[in-house]
């Protein structure tokens, strides 16, 4: 990082952040990362307070950014599962640092 980098316009923090940012993005994707092939009533259970409206548009959003795959299977009852792509699992050394920063200061 040079010390002329603007934080706007085309800023690789502010790219990131406009991808996994947010309250619930990280919990989602700590889930998949933690138990890789999950469906929404699972991460549902482990997020027992986020809204279902919030979680559905939390994890389009991580869909839409190439994040996470959502694969549906047309059975009856539905059944969807999410994972991380392989663009996802690039922010697994994040989420590892993450956690242990929050380990190590609380």
């Amino acid at each position: 990082m040079t010390d002329n980098t603007q934080l706007s316009g085309n800023c690789p923090i502010e790219r990131t952040l406009s991808i996994v940012g947010g309250k619930w993005k990280w919990f989602i994707l700590f889930i998949l990362y933690k138990f890789k092939i999950v469906r929404y009533s699972e991460i549902k259970v482990r997020l027992p307070r986020i809204a279902h409206k919030t979680l559905s548009q939390q994890l389009k959003d991580l869909e839409n950014s190439g994040v996470i795959h959502r694969e549906q299977y047309n059975q009856i009852p539905p059944k969807v599962e999410y994972s991380l792509t392989d663009k996802g699992k690039t922010l697994i050394p994040m989420l590892e640092l993450m956690y242990q920063w929050g380990k190590d200061n609380s």
